[in-house]
Formats: C-alpha cells, sequence, structure tokens
C-alpha cells in the first residue's frame, strides 16, 4: 500500500478546502434549497459581449495569445484603469492578462514572496489569500478587523503588524465577505504607514465597480508613491457577469509583472483566447449595462440589510461587493452550527463567517447577487428558522 501521506506536499495536505464550496455542494444534494452562498452573478454576461466570443470563433481565432495577452484588450484595460482611476500603466510591460483574479493574487504572491517573508492579511476576506502564501512558503500574519471598525484594516493595526520580516500586504477591498469598502482618508492612513518600507501591496479590487458610496471606488494605486509598490488586481467576473469566461488581470510596476508574467508563462500559457476577445468588448461597449446590474444589486442589497434587521439579526450596510455579513451571536451558538442547522430545517444555504477566517465567527455571509422573490423566500424561511430554533 503507498502512503501517500509520506509522499504528497505537507503544505498542500494541511490546506484545508474553501469553506464556501462545503455549504454549496451539500445544497446541492437536497430539494427545495434557497441558496444564498456563491458569488455568482444572476444576471446573463450581456448579449453584446457573448456576440463578439461567438464572432470570434467564428473568426477561427483559437489560437495562443502572446503570454502577457492580446495587445488589444491589454490597451483596453490600460485605458480603463486610466478612466476610472486616473493611474497609468503601459499596456506592453505592466498588464497581465490572468485566468480569473485569483490566478493574479497567486501570481503576485509568488513572484514577490521568499521563503519565511511574511504576508499581512485582514480578514474576514476571501478564502485564498491564506492558502497562496503559504504555498509559495510564506507565513501569513492575520489582522482580524472588527466590526465596530466596519472590517476595515486601521493604520495602526497594520504598523502592529509590521516586523523585519514583511514582504507584502493584501488589501481585499471592496471586501468579500463584509461588504466594507476602503474610502481614500483611509488608504491615506495606510499609505503613511508604509512609505518608508519596501512592503509590496496586492491590492484586490475585484468589486471595485460594485461601490455603494457617494464618492466611489478608491484605490491605493491614487495616493502618491503608492503605484510603484502595488500590484492592482481585478477581472470581469463579478462587474460584468463573466464568472464562467475566467479572466482577470493585474497591473503594476513593470519589474513585478514580469516576474509573474514568467509564472503564468509555465503554469498558463495565456489566457483562453474567446474569452479575451469578448472582453475587449465589456470594456468598450458595456458602462450602461454594468449601471444597470448595479442599481438592481443596490436595491437588493438594501432589501436584504432591512430584512436581517427586522428579523432581529443584526446587520451592518455594506459598502461594496454583494454580500451582507449580518451577526448571528444572538443565537448562542457557533456559525458552523448555525449555518448547518439552517440548512437541515429550512433548506437555506448561507456560508459561516469562519470560512474567512477565525475574525468571522459570530458572523454569517449571504449574497444579494440573487432575484429580490428569492432573497425575500430566504429571510422568511430564517425568520421562522430563529423563531422556532432560538424563541
Amino acid at each position: 500500500m503507498m502512503d501517500y501521506s509520506r509522499i504528497l506536499n505537507q503544505t498542500v495536505l494541511q490546506t484545508q478546502p474553501s469553506g464556501i464550496r462545503k455549504f454549496f455542494d451539500i445544497a446541492a444534494t437536497m430539494d427545495d434549497v434557497i441558496s444564498l452562498g456563491v458569488g455568482e452573478p444572476d444576471f446573463q454576461t450581456p448579449w453584446t459581449v457573448r456576440k463578439a466570443g461567438i464572432l470570434a470563433l467564428e473568426r477561427g481565432k483559437t489560437k495562443y495569445t502572446s503570454n502577457r495577452g492580446l495587445n488589444t484588450l491589454r490597451e483596453e484595460i490600460a485605458g480603463y484603469v486610466r478612466r476610472k482611476l486616473a493611474v497609468d500603466y503601459a499596456p506592453e510591460t505592466e498588464v497581465l492578462i490572468t485566468v480569473g483574479g485569483s490566478e493574479a493574487i497567486d501570481a503576485a504572491i509568488r513572484a514577490v514572496v521568499n521563503a519565511g517573508d511574511e504576508v499581512i492579511i485582514p480578514q474576514p476576506s476571501y478564502v485564498c489569500y491564506e492558502p497562496v502564501t503559504k504555498l509559495a512558503g510564506g507565513v501569513p500574519v492575520i489582522i482580524e478587523t472588527k466590526a465596530e471598525d466596519n472590517f476595515k484594516v486601521t493604520a495602526d493595526e497594520l504598523r502592529a503588524a509590521i516586523t523585519p520580516k514583511t514582504k507584502a500586504l493584501i488589501l481585499p477591498y471592496p471586501c468579500n465577505p463584509t461588504g466594507a469598502v476602503m474610502e481614500r482618508g483611509d488608504l491615506e492612513a495606510i499609505a503613511a504607514v508604509l512609505r518608508g518600507t519596501d512592503i509590496i501591496v496586492v491590492s484586490d479590487e475585484i468589486y471595485s465597480e460594485l461601490t455603494f458610496t457617494k464618492a466611489g471606488h478608491s484605490s491605493i494605486t491614487q495616493i502618491d508613491g503608492m503605484r510603484e509598490r502595488t500590484v492592482l488586481v481585478s477581472g470581469f467576473s463579478k462587474t460584468f457577469s463573466m464568472t464562467g469566461w475566467r479572466l482577470g488581470y493585474a497591473c503594476g510596476p513593470e519589474e513585478i509583472i514580469s516576474q509573474m508574467t514568467k509564472i503564468h508563462q509555465f503554469a498558463i500559457m495565456c489566457a483562453p483566447t474567446t474569452s479575451q476577445y469578448a472582453a475587449v468588448e465589456a470594456l468598450r461597449s458595456c458602462d450602461e449595462a454594468v449601471e444597470n446590474m448595479k442599481a438592481e444589486y443596490d436595491r437588493r442589497r438594501r432589501l436584504m440589510v432591512a430584512g436581517f434587521n427586522r428579523i432581529g439579526l443584526a446587520c451592518r450596510e455594506p459598502l461594496g461587493a454583494f454580500y451582507t455579513f449580518p451577526s448571528i451571536k444572538s443565537s448562542g451558538v457557533s456559525s458552523d452550527e448555525f449555518c448547518e442547522r439552517l440548512l437541515e430545517k429550512e433548506h437555506v444555504a448561507v456560508v459561516p463567517g469562519t470560512a474567512f477566517g477565525k475574525g468571522g465567527e459570530g458572523f454569517i455571509r449571504a449574497s444579494y447577487c440573487y432575484s429580490a422573490e428569492h432573497i425575500i423566500e430566504a429571510l422568511n424561511r430564517i425568520e421562522r428558522f430563529l423563531r422556532e430554533e432560538f424563541p
């Protein structure tokens, strides 16, 4: 008998599967389940984008692109970032097209982290940051953000976490799962801590277009001196409802992007060609479609926040992404137990806050990228569950 525990990579063996998928997979085996679990838009990819992908196939655009991605797409991305953020990137050397934003995060961390380097990660946050840091040989240093700070990482917390071994900071805003955003003043305070260090920032801005503040999205790349130390990560999944097209990108200093490109070259070769042609069209023609989707998300956001507060689960207003993060502390049970019992009793799937780090205990994540009718039915079931299980 082979002893695979001795053969397999120990870091991989010790890495736990995504806590998001655990409940989604269980729900898939049950009937009559209302799911608020997966962060996937329920909108179709805009027709003009699908049409561009179809046309690319019809014209035989099925070969490899360059490792960095189509020149046209990189030019469009550079123009898009300039238009949205007033930050310039050279499309030839400072933009890389990846297989989703997750690949860009992985490549950025692998490009800068040596064995033993520390990476500061605010949590609760997206599930990939800690595992990919460990897989790169890095050491995650967790900052547990607080509800009373609206789940923002503060300058004081960052300053206290920095050591001589600190190599990078993950900035996951707008934040999955909390909906927290970092406004200009918040980012200026973070930048003041980072100046004079060699710490690199990986700024995950995949939800930038889903920011519900009057000022809109702010990026740390806009702050003086931060562009040169930041890898901006984004993609097409959330903004353009293109999850299955698997397309993301990274913008950053040539010195970092060139090393990320080598990793991408050997692991991936290039992002899907059809998706790249479709993405060009998305950037050129879909501003109105994006605004329409955002307006509907905003309506659902307000509906869900009001609903949770009405039924007794305290829920702060999320200002970005498409998730709510209500507290279930009043139930007196753990996040995992709450979610398991809710799924069993009422066939409603949500994600325990602990899937996003230990600081998520006492919370659940519920996505509002579902129809209003879907959300209302889920809230009705949760209300009944609370009344019957926690009278």
